[in-house]
């Protein structure tokens, strides 16, 4: 069987891009980032789901389930504590995706602005696309609440 399934650009593209203004000094947010991406990260729901995050240009980002087992995320493609963490990799994603995330980080009157955008090309899944914009906005409100020394959820 043969099939003819055509796609537009639009149904192989993903967009995020968030600002999230944090009431803390560029170090302490950076230092939250990492944190909340790399061991303290966790699911909407509040339940632990811990990653790796090894923060050096190359380093991997994946969860890791122990035994040898896990999922890889993506690479770290660029570093500049504390303005800059850009990754690449399929992310969430178990199929044919290139994805790039980048937080910039630069000050402001009263603490820090993130700049978070979120790009994707290939077989983007509607389950990921309907759930990403939302992951993405737990994951950014509990940097901003850990940077800013907030209890989260």
């Amino acid at each position: 069987m043969i099939a003819n399934v055509t796609a537009g650009i639009e149904d192989l593209t993903l967009l995020v891009e968030q600002e999230i203004h944090v009431h803390a000094s560029l170090e302490d947010t950076f230092a939250a980032l990492l944190e909340q991406l790399g061991p303290g990260n966790e699911v909407s729901d509040g339940r632990a789901m811990p990653m790796v995050l090894e923060a050096w240009p190359g380093g991997r980002w994946y969860r890791d389930l122990g035994g040898d087992n896990g999922h890889f995320w993506a690479h770290v493609q660029a570093i500049k504590r504390p303005t800059l963490l850009e990754f690449s990799g399929p992310l969430m994603m178990s199929h044919p995706v290139a994805n790039n995330v980048q937080y910039r980080l630069s000050e402001e009157p009263g603490g820090t602005l993130i700049k978070f955008r979120h790009s994707g090309f290939g077989l983007v899944q509607d389950d990921h696309r309907k759930g990403v914009s939302g992951g993405w906005g737990h994951i950014n409100e509990e940097i901003r609440k850990r940077a800013e020394g907030l209890p989260s959820k």
